[in-house]
């Protein structure tokens, strides 16, 4: 056998199960029943009104689940785009409602009860995870803010009375190593320590094959990085606990892991030349930069939470500070425009490119002079410019509630909450002088790296909620639940560009770093955004294997601002003739709400071997936030729109069953019908398809673990997940104008989008291996056909093209695992 390692390799895989088989995995309680708190309270999972998948620890550790890119491979109705600009950008779609880039999340992350805030933490390590609950729908009435399309609720490890050390290593393709260990015990008869700590690397998929020396081999989807987590919990008395957590992680990685798929189908065909209109899944991946990319991300968290026993209620009161600072730098994309065609830089870089006889990736090419060539964005010369990209967060939040716990006809609970945010965001595009990348937002002109363009802001977030709760038995078999919150946020942005520095190429030279500057001062702002956020759910329960339930909510995410100066940047660059592209992007995006109904079904069947749960859901919603890209003469600019309505219809069922003990089989699906009823942020766009909303999911798997003896387990995992055609833009149909148009005759500058539709993709997961009761060894691999698939794509229909982002190749390995 010519490769008997990757045939090892295939037999296993991180398989990742359906959620509903992850329920028939838990941890006994009262005869099977899972136990979740996807209401803030403690209760049967059959019992929840609502649409709720469970991971539990079994699952999360025989599956080898992480992070929320994990959670969501398990989960109908869940999909997520993550990593592919830098490290820490996370969006995750549920059901038609996605988190747009540079806006907050509409999915709240509660960790141990403590709801965290930034957006850069969704995809991180939390820790030794225990359990995971994945709530869909409208969510804020009990989880906060930013809970417009569910909640992801984790729960990790408490430290106990005796101790207990975990872990696993692995080793695998591409140079990936990662391990995890977990030391827990207790220091005195009330106080118990928790430790632990992660680390992972890898070389990724993707080489530079550029001819520039420095960038040349340089991986494109490289990752390092490690984590410390702490906790302590002290019984303060038989009614009083505290329990403290501190974590800190850093990373480095790679960043702007795109190529560009042109999108100019009478340009192709006056030039003969396919590559000038493409099918983005067609697109061969081909890295050239002259700037090996890179990302950095610091994290540190300290939280506290206090709970005390009144007797007939519970009072619970956390806080949380978070500090998370992120950057990157890499190539730009402005080669195309000719910013830097006089700098002698970009000219020598060009020249000596094309006497080398280097030959760029179609339709781009080298003809001696910047002018005769035709250069495409992330090139190997220098005149893409540079970028350097800074996201810097420190935030302090706190929170009190007051629950029953006396029992009876009614349950209740009321509380407050508060949060600081304080964000600096900066966006800048540099010179590039073939000497690197100086990491500051700003340089001088007589520096390696002088700035050309610059969009520096910070942002300030004051949030106050007030929220209660009730859930009623109207009758032995019938309950009724009302949640409310409201919430109020005022939110302030500062300009932080020097108006007096000046440039040396971009738009001519001699201008304002930020566009907006051209047209007067950026001033300070500040806007209130106040929403009440009702759920209510009514739940029959028809007999002990069948639960009927329906609900209604509504979501809300807070409007806020983009970086000062787009709203100028846009109208003299696309809203002029002529391009006369008619885009509605202004400094200030609005508050995002909807409006969701579900109704659905859980039941059991043959003494729990067979599960069923089922939901159909509509959503209308007001002013979805939609993330948008625009790369023209200004540089590069991203910016938060909003689309004014969309509506969502879909339905949902999983199952499970379990054939024998030891052996189960599982199957979920979820279908979206989401459409864009009215945008006027892009005309033309009316009754497309929501963007980031697939068109369906499936998971189907099995899940066998057999003894081969008194003392060893076989097991084994299949997982088969199919993601369906995804939209990523609202400019899908119709041809509309680019700044091609600029300087290409007649109608050859015009673009057409309708083939940047991702289509639909299946991949499958293995895990094989053999356990005993304190270790366990196994196989895995991921995406074993290899398939080729896309992770996203981000269309800025005026540039002409879109941005394409590759998912994951086939990996493979080995893991080991300890628990004593």
């Amino acid at each position: 056998m010519r490769h008997p390692f990757l045939i090892a390799g295939l037999l296993a895989t991180t398989a990742m199960p359906a959620p509903l088989f992850a329920q028939a995995a838990a941890v006994a309680v009262d005869e099977g029943d899972i136990i979740v708190t996807a209401r803030r309270q403690s209760e049967r999972l059959q019992d929840v009104p609502a649409s709720v998948s469970v991971l539990t620890e079994a699952t999360l550790s025989r599956a080898g689940v992480v992070n929320a890119a994990g959670i969501a491979q398990l989960t109908p109705g869940v999909t997520i785009v993550t990593n592919t600009a830098e490290i820490g950008d996370t969006q995750i779609n549920i059901r038609g409602i996605n988190g747009a880039r540079d806006a907050e999340s509409s999915v709240a992350l509660v960790v141990d009860g403590i709801l965290k805030t930034n957006t850069s933490v969704l995809n991180q390590m939390q820790g030794d995870l225990t359990q995971v609950e994945v709530l869909k729908g409208p969510q804020g009435a009990y989880y906060g803010r930013n809970a417009a399309a569910g909640a992801l609720a984790v729960t990790t490890r408490k430290p106990g009375d005796m101790f207990e050390a975990r872990g696993r290593v692995s080793g695998g393709n591409n140079a990936t190593w990662s391990g995890f260990v977990s030391l827990s015990g207790p220091l005195s008869d009330t106080v118990s320590l928790l430790v632990s700590g992660d680390y992972r690397r890898t070389d990724g998929f993707f080489r530079n094959t550029g001819p520039i020396a420095v960038a040349q081999g340089a991986t494109v989807d490289q990752y390092e990085g490690y984590g410390f987590n702490a906790r302590l919990i002290a019984d303060l008395s038989d009614r009083s606990t505290l329990d403290v957590k501190a974590r800190y992680s850093k990373v480095k990685s790679g960043s702007i892991n795109f190529n560009v798929a042109f999108a100019l189908p009478n340009t192709a065909a006056a030039f003969g030349s396919p590559a000038f209109f493409e099918n983005v899944n067609d697109h061969p991946f081909l890295y050239q930069s002259n700037i090996p990319s890179a990302g950095n991300q610091k994290t540190f968290e300290a939280s506290a939470k206090f709970d005390h026993d009144l007797g007939a209620a519970k009072l619970t009161a956390w806080a949380l500070y978070s500090d998370v600072k992120q950057d990157l730098i890499a190539d730009a994309a402005v080669a195309a425009f000719g910013f830097f065609n006089s700098a002698p830089e970009c000219r020598a870089s060009v020249a000596a490119l094309t006497a080398a006889g280097f030959q760029l990736a179609p339709p781009a090419f080298l003809a001696g002079t910047p002018e005769a060539s035709i250069l495409g964005a992330f090139g190997p010369t220098t005149c893409d410019g540079t970028q350097y990209q800074l996201r810097n967060q420190r935030d302090f939040s706190a929170e009190v509630r007051l629950a029953s716990t006396a029992g009876g006809p009614l349950d209740w609970s009321v509380g407050a909450y508060y949060l600081n945010i304080n964000r600096e965001v900066g966006v800048s595009l540099g010179y590039d002088k073939g000497q690197g990348i100086l990491p500051n937002l700003f340089n001088g002109r007589t520096s390696s790296n002088p700035t050309e363009q610059l969009a520096h802001d910070r942002f300030r977030t004051d949030v106050f909620a007030l929220f209660g709760s009730g859930d009623y038995k109207l009758a032995e078999p019938l309950t009724l639940s009302v949640a409310l919150r409201y919430d109020r946020e005022l939110r302030r942005v500062t300009n932080l560009v020097d108006p007096t520095a000046r440039n040396q190429y971009a738009r001519g030279g001699n201008k304002p770093l930020n566009v907006g500057l051209d047209f007067g001062p950026l001033l300070p702002q500040r806007a209130v955004y106040e929403q009440l956020q009702p759920r209510v759910s009514l739940s029959w329960k028809a007999s002990d294997e069948v639960n009927l339930y329906a609900s209604w909510g509504v979501g809300f995410k807070s409007g806020g601002f983009n970086n000062q100066g787009s709203k100028a940047t846009i109208e003299s660059a696309f809203n002029a003739a002529p391009i006369n592209a008619g885009l509605n992007i202004d400094d200030r995006f609005r508050k995002e709400r909807s409006s969701a109904f579900e109704a659905g079904f859980k039941a059991t069947a043959f003494d729990g071997r067979l599960r069923l749960d089922g939901a159909v859901y509509h959503s209308e919603i007001k002013d979805l936030q939609f993330f948008e890209f625009y790369a023209g003469p200004f540089g590069i600019l991203r910016v938060v729109s909003n689309i004014d309505k969309a509506r969502v219809t879909g339905g949902e069922l999983e199952a499970t069953v379990q054939v024998m003990p030891g052996w189960s089989l599982f199957a979920s699906g979820n279908v979206n019908d989401g459409k864009i009823v009215r945008n006027t942020a892009r005309p033309g766009t009316n009754g497309g398809k929501l963007p980031y909303t697939s068109d369906y999911t499936i998971n189907l798997g099995t899940d066998v673990s057999l003894p081969l003896s008194d003392t060893l387990k076989a097991n084994f995992r299949a997982d088969y997940r199919i993601v369906g055609p995804t939209w990523f833009s609202t400019a899908q149909t119709g041809q509309r104008p680019t700044l091609f148009k600029l300087f290409l005759p007649g109608n050859l500058g015009t673009g057409d989008y309708g083939l940047t539709r991702r289509e639909a993709y299946g991949t499958l997961d293995l895990r094989a291996g053999v356990s005993g009761a304190n270790w366990s060894l196994t196989a895995y691999a991921a995406n074993v056909a290899n398939r080729k698939y896309l992770a996203e794509v981000i269309p800025a229909p005026e540039f002409g093209g879109s941005f394409i982002s590759p998912g994951g190749r086939r990996s493979f390995g080995l893991e080991a695992g300890f628990n004593f």
